[in-house]
């Protein structure tokens, strides 16, 4: 039986004179264990973190790929599973994103392109935005940060350094845009390319930076870090209106992708936020694929409430559907190919567990661990994230101005947790806890802001948080 066949309903078709006993089928699946799991006062976001699973699950094969339509390894699509297979799976789960980038490297052309699917024996064009996704935060840096495989960062990184050196800017330091050999952003229309080649550019460039810190590249980490000034220099400059990030040369609808990228890029200032965010309410052009970053440009800024609002009313035919997985598009048949099982779609189950739950690393392959839970208007989380192949845990509550969060198995880390600001007492384990004794560590401002910083270094903790209203 060909290892792709897939599907929601099985028909047996016997000769009258056989006598059925019984029927069954036997589900295939790459040889991981699914350890993470996320729960919360909102059965919706369950149902929606359940298909995600599913649907992960679905497209890993001996590729990270969709095993409707086209049963090879995209690496836009492999950004985005990867994510969820960080959050959902064991450490064989884990070998599977190893092998998606060690293929990505390894089959790099001798003019420095880098190309997806592959391999492959017919396709061999590029798609730069993809590219620039998966060498950049949301890829190659993303799978350093939580598993601290140091090996794979030192192979990919030539690889890296020569892709990037393919790209230009313009006289005005704006991205020149790469047509590829296959131009494309994303399904549906309304795309802002300028906007969006000028954002993956940088955060593949901070990616490099990254990279370069590491491997003890300097100076190539200077050279990065200015042309990534410069860049968001010029975008802030030529492609700011004062309500929206809109390249000149478009001449669309804005585009929510754009916006939504120009948060996650670092182009757009506190200010802008404020106009992006209102911007973003009611205008719906991304496909799934893009969706998933629109939605972290909320979370990351600590919109869990605009963030949960949009992925509802993003994803609400999908979960109301009697169909057990995510599709392609937002609606079956839609112009993006119509597949029904494409990981893509995902990008909520990790979205959920790193930014609703809150568990994310502190320090890269797990050494420190952030607990950080922003429910929102939820009234409780349970969450479980992998650490090898072990979890960790946590549960939230809420309950009027107090909330108390609980940690298992905290794996004998230490564990740095997220203490906002407003909070008037805190008891940890029965015994009040000084709130002279906590502080903010300038470096990680960003991640945690208006947070104060515990260190805690146990396995189990009950933390109760009494907040000003």
């Amino acid at each position: 039986m060909p290892n792709y066949i897939n599907g929601h309903h099985i028909i047996y078709t016997f000769p009258k004179s056989v006598k059925v006993i019984s029927v069954g089928y036997r589900e295939t699946a790459f040889n991981t264990q699914h350890i993470g799991s996320f729960r919360c006062s909102d059965n919706f976001y369950n149902k929606l973190w359940d298909k995600a699973l599913n649907t992960m699950n679905l497209n890993m094969r001996d590729a990270i790929q969709d095993p409707d339509r086209e049963r090879s390894q995209w690496w836009g699509d492999a950004a985005i599973i990867s994510g969820e297979i960080l959050y959902s799976c064991d450490n064989n789960g884990v070998k599977a994103i190893k092998k998606t980038i060690n293929n990505l490297v390894d089959w790099q052309k001798p003019d420095g392109t880098l190309f997806s699917p592959i391999p492959s024996g017919s396709w061999d064009k590029e798609l730069p935005q993809q590219m620039l996704a998966s060498i950049g935060k949301y890829g190659f840096w993303n799978y350093y940060y939580y598993t601290g495989d140091i090996e794979t960062l030192k192979h990919v990184y030539p690889a890296v350094k020569t892709y990037l050196s393919l790209w230009r800017l313009d006289e005005n330091d704006l991205v020149e845009h790469r047509s590829g050999g296959w131009d494309w952003a994303d399904w549906g229309d309304n795309i802002d390319v300028a906007v969006l080649d000028n954002a993956w550019f940088c955060l593949a460039l901070e990616s490099a930076i990254n990279m370069a810190h590491i491997i003890k590249d300097e100076n190539y980490a200077s050279f990065c870090d200015s042309i990534r000034k410069r860049i968001i220099a010029a975008v802030r400059k030529n492609f700011w209106t004062g309500k929206y990030y809109h390249s000149p040369q478009y001449k669309g609808i804005t585009d929510d992708r754009a916006n939504g990228m120009a948060i996650l890029a670092g182009f757009s200032t506190s200010e802008q936020e404020t106009h992006i965010r209102e911007f973003l309410k009611d205008r719906y052009s991304a496909s799934p694929y893009m969706e998933k970053y629109i939605l972290e440009s909320y979370f990351v800024r600590n919109d869990i409430n605009g963030g949960l609002a949009r992925m509802k009313q993003r994803y609400q035919n999908m979960v109301n559907s009697n169909l057990t997985t995510l599709w392609e598009d937002w609606r079956i048949g839609g112009s993006g190919g119509g597949s029904i099982n494409h990981g893509w779609a995902g990008g909520p189950l990790t979205l959920l567990s790193q930014y609703v739950a809150g568990i994310s690393p502190f320090e890269v392959g797990w050494k420190k661990i952030l607990v950080h839970p922003q429910l929102g208007d939820l009234k409780w989380v349970k969450c479980t994230v992998p650490v090898g192949n072990k979890t960790i845990m946590i549960g939230v509550e809420k309950e009027g101005n107090t909330q108390t969060i609980t940690l298992h198995n905290m794996t004998s880390k230490a564990c740095v947790v997220a203490v906002p600001r407003n909070v008037k007492s805190l008891v940890i384990d029965g015994k009040a806890y000084p709130l002279s004794s906590l502080k903010i560590k300038q470096n990680v401002a960003s991640v945690v802001k208006d947070c104060w910083l515990l260190d805690i270094a146990r396995q189990h903790a009950v933390i109760k948080m009494n907040y000003n209203n």
